[in-house]
């Protein structure tokens, strides 16, 4: 198949200033220094190809080559809870729990043996929208990783005893997440903001589900969308990419990853609908609120300039150095006043849609106060965002984005993650260069865009006692 080529990031050292040392020791180091230092434009100009092929059956394999001793080795599938309806939500999660319990060819824990016999970590996880499973392992062992992941994903043994043994702790892990205020605000948030579509649903599912759920419910969920043209073999380290293919070609290409018709399953549609959640418990001390309006799907190039946003609001929490002397004008606002514990905002996105907005936890009598000042930094953002404010979060921005290659199991997530959301890796100078086109004009716009006039969707958990009856559409009369 074709090969389509990206790129990506380390990062490099600075020179220091050597002038008390004796000149010709001065020079030698100089000249040390030189061979290992490169500016940041060089370090993004010097970054490993991402080599990506694709399979007759449709199925992706991308690689960057490094020098590392290791390498990680995973599939990203686009399978998720988004995929699933009301009565197999958590059929993702139930099977992201059974692959690891052993398969056909390798039964109980021989799976599990043979993966440690090599030193190796092995993980996966379950998003709304993609399922990844992982290995890191030495590079020599590149092609054993490759097996494994195929006969985790289309031999999964599925044995009754296992799954009433999983049935069981995934029942008990649902409780324990109940008391993650914080992951039960969220998913309150994407409940009331896609009210009635797939989206709406939890990754893990409802205990009823759990409760229900039969082999032949998640050997259903494998053969729907455990398919090669919905699957990217992602690996990066010590590897060859050819030797990777050549690997992909031989466990990847039985009839098990090939769609029996020429149709993939349709990514159900999701409406956002601005409208308010809350579940009040007034025995807990805090309340926890999420705020969002509709932002853009994963492709759309406004949410570059909505992270310079979000990092132009910065976060908080009360365990950070630094008082009101941080860049954050919601952080001063919120030490100065003791409005909040802690707060954050996000960009979540999905194929065709996402959540913009703020999240934060703070004492009853102080959230309609920092709700209302939460917002008037908002608006503040649409009608006088300034150039220093945004020059600071494009720098906060790009250190985040060079961070993502720190490891072979980043670099290798970013890699299946981008094929899957962007159809390609798109190289770090390609990011750089649209960070750099941002300016205080596009976030006043982008964020005009998306905040003025637009009703939000509010989740409340805890102690919202106080939490105004109602709240409208985000206005240009409430800027400052």
């Amino acid at each position: 198949g074709a090969a389509a080529t990206v790129t990506v990031t380390h990062c490099g050292a600075c020179r220091r200033a050597l002038s008390a040392l004796r000149p010709d020791t001065a020079a030698l180091l100089t000249s040390t220094r030189k061979r290992g230092a490169a500016t940041y434009a060089q370090t993004l100009q010097n970054i490993p190809d991402t080599q990506v092929t694709t399979l007759d059956n449709g199925l992706r394999v991308a690689s960057e080559e490094s020098n590392q001793p290791t390498c990680t080795v995973g599939l990203w599938i686009e399978a998720g809870s988004r995929y699933e309806d009301a009565k197999t939500n958590g059929a993702g999660f139930f099977m992201e729990h059974m692959a690891f319990k052993g398969t056909k060819k390798r039964p109980g824990s021989a799976f599990e043996k043979e993966v440690e016999s090599l030193g190796a970590h092995l993980n996966g996880y379950t998003s709304r929208e993609q399922t990844a499973f992982y290995i890191k392992a030495l590079s020599k062992d590149m092609p054993k990783a490759v097996e494994l992941l195929s006969d985790l994903v289309q031999n999964c043994a599925l044995e009754d005893s296992q799954i009433e043994k999983e049935r069981s702790i995934i029942l008990q892990e649902l409780k324990e997440m109940d008391s993650s205020l914080t992951d039960v605000t969220f998913d309150y948030l994407h409940a009331t903001a896609y009210q009635g579509t797939a989206l709406a649903q939890t990754v893990e599912g409802t205990t009823e589900n759990i409760k229900r759920l039969t082999r032949a419910d998640l050997a259903s969920y494998i053969d729907t969308h455990f398919k090669a043209p919905r699957m990217v073999l992602a690996a990066a380290g010590g590897i060859s990419h050819r030797e990777l293919v050549d690997a992909a070609k031989q466990h990847f290409t039985g009839a098990p990853f090939t769609y029996k018709g020429d149709s993939v399953p349709a990514l159900p549609r999701c409406r956002f609908t601005g409208s308010e959640i809350r579940a009040r418990d007034d025995a807990l001390p805090l309340a926890h609120i999420a705020l969002a309006v509709e932002g853009p799907g994963w492709a759309d190039p406004d949410n570059v300039v909505l992270n310079v946003a979000n990092a132009i609001i910065g976060r908080y929490d009360r365990t950070f150095g630094g008082g009101k002397n941080q860049s954050s004008r919601l952080a001063t606002l919120a030490v100065e006043h003791n409005l909040c514990h802690s707060f954050e905002p996000f960009n979540t996105s999905y194929s065709d849609t996402g959540l913009f907005g703020f999240h934060f936890v703070s004492d009853p009598l102080s959230v309609d106060d920092m709700m209302f000042c939460a917002q008037r930094e908002w608006m503040r953002l649409c009608t006088s965002a300034t150039e220093s404010e945004v020059t600071r979060a494009k720098n906060w921005l790009r250190n985040a984005m060079v961070a993502q290659l720190d490891g072979t199991t980043r670099v290798c997530e970013n890699i299946g993650s981008n094929l899957l959301h962007y159809g390609r890796r798109i190289p770090l100078e390609e990011w750089d260069a649209r960070i750099s086109a941002v300016d205080a004009r596009m976030v006043r716009d982008v964020c005009s865009k998306y905040i003025y006039d637009k009703c939000p969707a509010i989740a409340a958990v805890g102690d919202c006692f106080l939490w105004p009856s109602k709240w409208s559409s985000l206005e240009k009369e409430d800027s400052v």
